[in-house]
């Protein structure tokens, strides 16, 4: 049994670097159901008009958080309540609400509060996880909502204390965050969220360190212990004794004249000590992740992914509305690569399209390049997006889940048939617009060779290239422990991937978790790989680690690697290194 005051360490995952120190204060949440009770036929009318109130109040509220926003980190932050306000704006969910006020005869907020979480519970059932995430807007936007109907909102009580604290909660949606006191509020943790997460992105543009992920805290932890929240390695320290406080202290210091370093490196090449020039890029999902892009160094956009874009609001935009969005991207970076990745989700999600029954493992069915090869309206209306933003600046688009080459085939057919129909419209694009393949299926990596002489870019997505290779569901508890980055199979499968590719004369890229694991990027290097893409927070480390490595070192190392039988003699062959080359990074 533990006693009050023993250390305790609860691991979750990093949402924004950082390390504070302080006691932590549990924010205790819920989302009850509204009271519920009858009107009457002449009461309708009443509730109509008290529905447009709470809407126009959450509004105003809503305005003044993005103005806030805006004025602490810039536009671009600001528009992440532009969808928030989308969905305010919602004419389908209105009219909903307005039809179940007339014809259930209930009450305006219960009518709103039913409709909604119809909804949300829809977005919670869906497998893709970006996906899932936007269901914390839109649960973000109806508890406004809801608590606007109220006659005392204007001073709305808060249960946050007026003294340094670290927070830690169920969840915090965008508004809660940007609404954080910085003078009170050092960090804070979350049972849920990703670091894609709306909330997280804000954490990290508003320096605010903070841990997603972190199980059972709002249970376990209790308010007024003191703690430690490492930001860097999703680490939640409790109850810390001197040593570990000191320790953390020394890590604080040597962290902050650490990023004083990497800023100096923003407009240096990504070359190994002996010459070897790597590109650096980004993975975004979101216009307003940009300026962290711009601000990172990165040389481009290595994976825009375009699932919320395409699927976020319930309907898909158009080819006009697509190609704003895409030239925004390359305009931002330009004169950098941006990379478009067509839809990479499950056919389920499409709008109007439910399946008969739900897929028994949708990570193995109609997904990816799957659905765009059967929906060609949907894939082209896609492709002639990207290509008429290819007028603007350097693009390149990518297909995901390629299995074998017939899909590569089939999906640059449609791409020249997009072509000739923008060329016979009159609307300009790039003809040679850079074609890529997602990497990230076995047999796509055992095809290399014949695939290569057909695009001219390869992006490894280690994480499903992982999953697939050792057939293991990283989030499944039973088997989460048979995930590993460093397996054998999966580095002699990039190794394959990188060979076809310089024999073909294309480049290769990494866009998956791997590229981002300091511990890793000695591994990477040493296959040859041309770049790695990954979050905008953690690109200058990375940047540090490439620019800190010998290629021709990296490459020995790895020809050790591939004789190894083991992912731990695989992970302490490239992890010796990193901590000999780069010990600063490491923790």
């Amino acid at each position: 049994m533990r006693t009050q005051s023993e250390e305790i360490i609860i691991q979750g995952t990093p949402g924004s670097p950082g390390i504070s120190f302080g006691p932590v204060h549990v924010m205790a949440r819920g989302f009850s159901a509204p009271d519920v009770y009858k009107i009457q036929e002449d009461q309708i009318k009443r509730e109509q008009a008290r529905f447009e109130a709470a809407l126009e109040k959450t509004k105003q509220q809503l305005d003044q958080l993005r103005n806030h926003i805006e004025n602490l980190s810039g536009e671009e932050e600001g528009q992440i309540f532009d969808a928030h306000l989308m969905v305010l704006e919602d004419q389908t969910l209105l009219t909903r609400v307005s039809k179940a006020i007339r014809e259930r005869r209930q009450n305006a907020e219960y009518a709103f509060y039913a409709v909604i979480q119809k909804f949300l519970e829809a977005m919670r059932r869906i497998n893709d996880s970006y996906l899932r995430e936007r269901a914390t807007d839109i649960d973000d936007v109806c508890q406004r909502v809801l608590r606007n109907f109220s006659q005392d909102t204007d001073s709305q009580a808060t249960d946050r204390p007026d003294h340094q604290h670290i927070l830690i909660a169920y969840d915090l949606s965008p508004s809660d965050t940007a609404s954080i006191d910085r003078n009170h509020v050092l960090g804070f943790a979350t049972e849920q969220g990703s670091v894609n997460s709306h909330t997280a992105i804000l954490a990290r543009s508003l320096g605010i360190p903070s841990i997603v992920g972190l199980k059972e805290a709002v249970i376990d932890i209790k308010t007024l212990s003191e703690a430690i929240l490492d930001g860097y390695s999703g680490a939640l320290i409790l109850n810390p004794s001197e040593e570990t406080t000191q320790k953390y202290r020394a890590l604080a210091k040597k962290k902050t004249l650490a990023l004083r370093e990497l800023d100096t490196l923003r407009e240096k090449d990504t070359s190994t000590s002996d010459g070897h020039r790597i590109t650096l890029s980004a993975n975004i999902e979101f216009t307003n992740e940009l300026p962290q892009v711009t601000q990172s160094g990165a040389e481009g956009v290595g994976l825009f992914r375009t699932e919320f874009l395409l699927l976020g609001a319930g309907e898909i935009p158009d080819e006009s509305q697509q190609e704003k969005v895409y030239t925004k991207v390359i305009e931002s970076v330009s004169p950098h690569l941006s990379i478009i990745r067509t839809l990479d989700a499950g056919g389920d999600k499409l709008p109007a399209e439910p399946l008969s029954q739900p897929e028994p493992n949708p990570f193995l069915g109609w997904r990816g390049i799957r659905v765009s090869l059967t929906r060609n309206a949907l894939f082209k209306e896609q492709l002639r997006a990207i290509l008429r933003a290819s007028a603007k600046g350097k693009i390149g688009v990518m297909f995901p889940m390629i299995s074998g080459i017939s899909e590569v085939l089939a999906a640059k057919q449609l791409l020249k048939e997009s072509m000739d129909e923008l060329d016979k419209a009159g609307v300009s694009f790039d003809p040679n617009i850079e074609v890529g393949v997602m990497i990230e299926i076995p047999s796509a990596a055992v095809m290399a060779d014949a695939i290569a002489k057909e695009v001219d870019f390869f992006s490894i997505g280690t994480n499903d290239l992982i999953q697939y290779t050792v057939a293991v569901d990283r989030v499944n508890p039973h088997v989460a422990h048979l995930y590993k980055p460093t397996h054998p199979s999966v580095i002699r499968l990039m190794e394959m991937t990188v060979s076809a590719a310089k024999d073909n004369g294309i480049w290769t890229g990494v866009c998956g978790e791997m590229a981002g694991q300091l511990a890793i990027t000695p591994l990477l290097v040493g296959l040859g790989i041309d770049e790695l893409s990954v979050s905008p927070h953690i690109l200058p480390s990375i940047k540090k680690a490439v620019c800190s490595l010998s290629q021709s070192e990296c490459a020995e190392m790895v020809q050790q690697a591939l004789k190894c039988k083991t992912s731990p003699e695989i992970a302490a062959l490239s992890t010796n290194m990193a901590e000999r080359c780069y010990p600063e990074l490491i923790d």
